[in-house]
């Protein structure tokens, strides 16, 4: 399972948008996995006060995934690549590089 950016801060923050079905899911899975520019976008967001809630988790970000048995995939020039060029009308550039990595699948994870 790869996880949005925000589904995962939603799980650190114990945000009550995150679904008990959500939760349920990420617990039954193999591997939850996250992008690396979920750590980009966390910051930048916290940087900008559109996540204020993040701020505290800022330097301990890169080490949660640890202790959560969360894997964080590489971040190719061929994702970014993909990601550019998908035939997609989603402009969020956060989100197009998830969904090219999802794409990838398991081979880049």
């Amino acid at each position: 399972m790869l996880l949005d950016t925000y589904v995962w801060a939603w799980m650190l923050t114990n945000d009550p948008k995150l679904t008990r079905a959500a939760i349920r899911m990420a617990e039954a899975t193999d591997a939850v996995r996250l992008s690396p520019i979920s750590f980009f976008e966390i910051s930048q967001n916290a940087r900008l006060g559109k996540r204020p809630e993040m701020g505290p988790f800022l330097t301990q970000l890169p080490g949660l995934t640890t202790g959560q048995g969360v894997l964080s995939g590489p971040l190719t020039a061929e994702i970014a690549v993909l990601a550019g060029e998908m035939d997609w009308s989603h402009r969020d550039p956060f989100d197009r590089i998830i969904a090219a990595i999802s794409l990838y699948g398991d081979q880049m994870l």
